[in-house]
């Protein structure tokens, strides 16, 4: 079975720094540490797995078919594949109301 690679673009990198950086403030630095290995882990086993995403319902409703996401606990991780690379878009807050942040975030 072919491997894919995968990559963070600016953005997700983005993410995951705030993600930690708002765990560790208001929880703990360990806390932080395990959320953001666990992210890490789980975007990177896209590489041997990519049936596992759905495409995100924001997008589909709006005819975007090239973008999918998985998710842990309440964060949702927007990726994209292109040939045989993995491009990690976002990685978002599921609590939040998505769908005007995704647009603007994957159509810019």
């Amino acid at each position: 079975m072919k491997k894919f690679r995968v990559y963070f673009v600016e953005d997700a990198e983005k993410n995951l720094f705030d993600i930690y950086s708002f765990v560790a403030k208001n929880d703990s630095v360990d806390k932080a540490n395990d959320l953001l290995e666990k992210i890490e882990q789980l975007t990177k086993s896209l590489s041997e797995s990519l049936d596992r995403g759905r495409i995100p319902p924001e997008l589909e409703r709006i005819g975007i078919f090239e973008y999918k996401e998985i998710h842990y606990k309440s964060y949702r991780i927007i990726y994209q594949i292109i040939k045989n690379k993995i491009y990690v878009h976002c990685i978002l807050d599921g609590q939040r109301d998505l769908a005007e942040l995704l647009e603007y975030r994957l159509l810019r």
